[in-house]
Parts: structure tokens; C-alpha cells; sequence
């Protein structure tokens, strides 16, 4: 099976302030998109495709089959599962109501070699080219021992103005297999109600974990 790549810009997530570095420019966020939408840069190459025409497949994969690596989120009081036949196998999706505010995971174990350093350079590029969309803040850091990238801005979908947070890992099962993994982890609101939100998506992010079964735990 081919590897399909959830698009930020349909799913998207929310950004919550104390969890970025520096505090997310709210002002920025809800202010009235220009009428003429962002040109993406035209070097912009979603990760789907990287992967692809590097003759990578990925298999997606229910977390909770997992056994050599272990990938989770926390669901706060008030929040369900949330089920929609569009979704791709696999995917973990909750949410609070019928609506945004949502949280998804995906995770798909990969064959093939490729460069994982020039992977993680177009992670962020499906963000990138959502309509209007604004970054808030980005990092490049290791995510519990695994390498890994974050997204968080803003973008236009459906009328509204939507905050998002999106982590991409790139993890590496327990041996003796050691068999290599994408996760893919978004928070999705609308920007109006980023303020309200935020103790409910800041527990969602602070508790996603991506680890191996038994080993030490790593620094974020």
C-alpha cells in the first residue's frame, strides 16, 4: 500500500499558548486574512510525495497494535472517539462535541531507505500550503529521543480561521526488527476559541508520547 499523507490544511490543529517557546501571536492569528491568499514557495514538497518518489511504502498501523513501540494521547474529561469514514485505517481521532476541537494520530511503519534529516525538511510543507496560512512557530528538536518536527500557525478553511498544531516523528521500533515508523500527531480548533481551548489541548500535547517498550524514557 502507497503511503497517503493526512494534509494538515484538512485536518489541521490548535495551537495553545505554553506550549511553544514563545508565546503565539493571537492577535496575528484572528486578524482578517488578506484577500489575495499566500503563494506558496514553489519548492514546497509535501512529505506523501518525498517519501513516495523515494520508493518508500508505508503501512498504516492502529497505534494500539503496536508492539515494539509505543504511541499515545490523552483524552481530557468531556472528549470522545470520534469516527468518520474518511479517515484513513488506523487513524485515532477524538473530540470535544461533534466538532473542533479535535486531536488525531496516525502512524505508518515504512519500507524502503531514505534520509531521514532531508525527510523532515518538507514535513512542514502540506502547513505551508494551506490557504493563508500564518507560522507561529516551528522546531526541528528531537522529540523523546526521536527526530522529529513541529508546526503551529494559523490557515483558512471552510470560512474560518483555524489554529494548528502538528508534530511529525520520525520513530525507530525496539530491536531485534527495529522497524522504522512515521507518526503523525495534529491538534485542531478554531482560532476564536484558541483561549478556551487551551487547558484541554495543552493536556493533549504535553501527553503524547512516542516511545520504545521498556527503555528509558528520553528529554523531549
Amino acid at each position: 500500500m502507497t503511503l497517503r499523507w493526512a494534509l494538515v490544511a484538512a485536518l489541521g490543529a490548535l495551537v495553545v499558548s505554553g506550549c511553544a517557546t514563545e508565546a503565539p501571536d493571537y492577535q496575528s492569528v484572528w486578524s482578517s486574512p488578506s484577500a489575495t491568499p499566500a503563494t506558496p514557495a514553489p519548492d514546497l514538497v509535501p512529505l506523501s510525495k518525498f517519501l513516495e518518489d523515494s520508493g518508500v511504502v508505508g503501512q498504516p498501523v492502529s497505534p494500539e497494535m503496536l508492539e515494539d513501540l509505543t504511541v499515545s494521547m490523552p483524552t481530557p474529561a468531556g472528549w470522545q472517539p470520534y469516527q468518520d469514514s474518511s479517515l484513513s485505517p488506523g487513524t485515532r481521532m477524538i473530540a470535544k462535541g461533534n466538532t473542533y476541537p479535535t486531536a488525531m494520530l496516525m502512524v505508518f511503519e515504512l519500507d524502503g531507505e531514505f534520509d531521514v534529516a532531508e525527510a523532515l525538511t518538507h514535513a512542514d510543507d502540506d502547513a505551508q500550503m494551506s490557504q493563508n496560512f500564518r507560522m507561529l512557530n516551528s522546531s526541528t528538536k528531537d522529540f523523546e529521543g526521536f527526530p522529529s518536527t513541529m508546526i503551529e500557525g494559523s490557515y483558512d478553511l471552510a470560512n474560518n480561521r483555524m489554529h494548528t498544531y502538528n508534530r511529525v516523528v520520525i520513530a525507530t521500533g525496539a530491536p531485534p526488527a527495529r522497524k522504522r515508523y512515521l507518526v503523525q500527531f495534529t491538534v485542531t480548533g478554531y482560532a476564536e476559541q484558541a483561549v478556551a481551548d487551551a487547558p484541554d489541548m495543552e493536556k493533549i500535547i504535553e501527553g503524547f508520547t512516542v516511545s520504545v517498550p521498556g527503555a528509558a524514557p528520553a528529554t523531549r
